[in-house]
C-alpha cells in the first residue's frame, strides 16, 4: 500500500557525463479505476550537464536537469485541448443580444430623457416662486429675470439641458420659457409657465406625443 506522502529523490553525479534522476509522485494507492489519473513514475538517465533540454513530447522540466514523463492509468492527456464555439451557438447568442437591445435600449433612452426633463421641472417651479417674491418687493414683474435680483434667470453651470428666458415681463404678467439644448439631445422640447401657474408644452422631441395643456414628461404624452 502506497501512502499519501510524496517522495522526490534526485541523484546527481558531478564527475559522470550521465546523471540518473528518479522521480516518484503518488497521491493515492494504485488501483484500476477511472479515478487513478494523477500518478507519475519515471526513471531515466539524464543528458550531460551541457544539455539541459527535455524531449519535446510527453516530458516537462522538473528541476536541475531532471525530466518528468506524465502517464495515467487510463492514458488520458492531462491537458485537454480547448474547445471553441460552434456556429449555431454564436448565432443563438447574437439573436439573444439583438432581442435584448431591441427592448432595453429604447426604454433606457426614454429614461435618460425623463431625467433631463426633471431639470426643467425644478427650475421653472423655482423660478415662479422667485418671481412672486420679486413682485411682492416691487409690485411689478418688470426688471425681474436679471442678475442681481431675487429672480435671476437660471444659467450654467447650475443648468445644463435647457436654456431659460423671460419673453414676457409686464407689471402684472410674466412668462418663463425653458428650451431644450440641442447639444444635450433635447432639441425640440419647449416648456412654459406664467403668473397664473399655467404650465404648457409647446414642443417635444422626435417620437414624443405633444400635450399642450401640461408639461409633457413622458413619451406617450402623459404629464
Amino acid at each position: 500500500m502506497i501512502t499519501n506522502q510524496a517522495l522526490y529523490q534526485l541523484s546527481y553525479s558531478s564527475h559522470a557525463a550521465v546523471r540518473q534522476s528518479t522521480v516518484i509522485i503518488r497521491s493515492t494507492p494504485i488501483r484500476p479505476g477511472p479515478g487513478n489519473v494523477n500518478q507519475f513514475l519515471y526513471t531515466r538517465p539524464q543528458p550531460p550537464l551541457g544539455d539541459r533540454s527535455c524531449p519535446s513530447v510527453g516530458f516537462a522540466r522538473a528541476g536541475r536537469g531532471a525530466c518528468l514523463s506524465f502517464t495515467s492509468m487510463q492514458g488520458d492527456r492531462l491537458m485537454k485541448r480547448a474547445r471553441g464555439f460552434t456556429l449555431i451557438e454564436v448565432m443563438i447568442t447574437v439573436a439573444i443580444v439583438a432581442i435584448l437591445a431591441t427592448v432595453a435600449f429604447p426604454a433606457y433612452t426614454d429614461y435618460i430623457m425623463r431625467s433631463k426633463i426633471s431639470e426643467m421641472v425644478g427650475q421653472l417651479s423655482e423660478m415662479r416662486v422667485k418671481l412672486e417674491q420679486y413682485f411682492l418687493d416691487n409690485r411689478t414683474y418688470v426688471g425681474a429675470c436679471a442678475a442681481g435680483t431675487v429672480a435671476p434667470v437660471p444659467a450654467a453651470p447650475q443648468v445644463k439641458y435647457f436654456t431659460y428666458t423671460c419673453p414676457t415681463l409686464t407689471a402684472t404678467t410674466y412668462t418663463v420659457t425653458a428650451t431644450g439644448a440641442a447639444a444635450q439631445g433635447m432639441s425640440g422640447f419647449v416648456y412654459t409657465i406664467d403668473q397664473a401657474n399655467i404650465r404648457a408644452t409647446t414642443g417635444v422631441g422626435t417620437g414624443w406625443t405633444l400635450t399642450t395643456t401640461c408639461w409633457t414628461l413622458k413619451k406617450d404624452g402623459s404629464c
